[in-house]
């Protein structure tokens, strides 16, 4: 089941005071249609879709399903990372700590930059255990996001598609990803080093940046375990505008696919003074398929190379 919702929020900030962001009927029709077209085309696929996005600089959002709790799989390791750099802009730790021999930093850039879960395991365990996350997470008033577990306690748990523990609704990973960029969640340096590395994630090319125009700036994040595809971040409009966007889905065999084809209409559907308006052809989730290309194959073809994500569990 999809349900649409679609906010203008003054300021997000309020958010946090209080369970849920605000909604009230929307003012501008393109993303009314914009929302209707996503969620339309999410419903031609088989499993379930969470979507939202946010425009940080008008305050509007729109979402699929987006009160709806999906397993964060490895985007939880965005929220390690703030959780450490809150730290280090308090004075309680440094970039330059070492910890089980390596340093701090080393450590958080092959958790953020290549997903590296044995990395993330050592900060979690350094920060006090996944609980430590979760309650820095509450501290910033986000709702709707749960850490339960290291990553190895993940992985050897058995599992199944609705699963509440390690979860997160779309609106809720938006709430952590505002907060971080624009909320005052950490300092200036912290969030120019967290952005730096999501903007070198390699993992889930065919994601968020498999559909993206070449120089678009995608700050990223992904997640993967059987039957979960996720990924989370941000995308910089060409006029200046930056979107924060969250896309998981659960089930079904074309995840990856319609997650590149709906950030793609959300990177146009948000300009649309500035970009052409993508045609059923070219974006359609129900016609989305994941096969070999070229890296440097033109966006118009919703065609991605299947080798450029890593599907193992992370």
């Amino acid at each position: 089941m999809l349900r649409a919702t679609i906010t203008s929020i003054a300021a997000i900030a309020l958010a946090y005071a209080s369970p849920a962001i605000p909604q009230h009927t929307p003012h501008n029709q393109h993303l009314i249609e914009l929302q209707a077209r996503i969620g339309a085309s999410a419903s031609e696929n088989p499993g379930e879709y969470g979507i939202a996005a946010l425009d940080m600089d008008s305050g509007e959002l729109i979402g699929v399903n987006s009160d709806m709790a999906f397993p964060m799989a490895s985007t939880m390791k965005i929220a390690v990372a703030a959780a450490y750099l809150s730290d280090v802009d308090a004075g309680k730790r440094t970039l330059a700590d070492t910890i089980r021999g390596e340093s701090a930093y080393a450590l958080m850039d092959r958790m953020m930059v290549r997903s590296d879960n044995r990395a993330t395991d050592i900060l979690i365990n350094h920060l006090g255990g996944p609980h430590a996350i979760e309650a820095w997470v509450e501290s910033k008033g986000v709702t709707g996001m749960r850490v339960d577990r290291t990553i190895a306690q993940l992985l050897a748990s058995k599992r199944n598609l609705w699963e509440h523990e390690d979860t997160s609704t779309p609106k809720a990973m938006l709430m952590l990803l505002h907060g971080i960029d624009r909320g005052g969640f950490l300092s200036a340096s912290s969030r120019a080093t967290i952005l730096d590395m999501m903007r070198r994630c390699v993992t889930g090319r065919n994601r968020i940046k498999g559909l993206m125009p070449q120089g678009a700036i995608v700050e990223h994040k992904t997640g993967t375990l059987n039957g979960y595809t996720s990924d989370v971040g941000y995308l910089t409009l060409p006029d200046g505008r930056r979107l924060a966007v969250a896309f998981f889905a659960r089930g079904g065999s074309n995840r990856p696919a319609v997650i590149a084809s709906a950030a793609r209409s959300i990177y146009d559907g948000f300009q649309p003074r500035y970009a052409p308006r993508p045609t059923p052809e070219d974006y359609s989730f129900a016609q989305a398929t994941v096969q070999p290309s070229s890296p440097d194959s033109s966006f118009g073809r919703v065609t991605l190379e299947a080798n450029w994500d890593d599907d193992r569990d992370q």
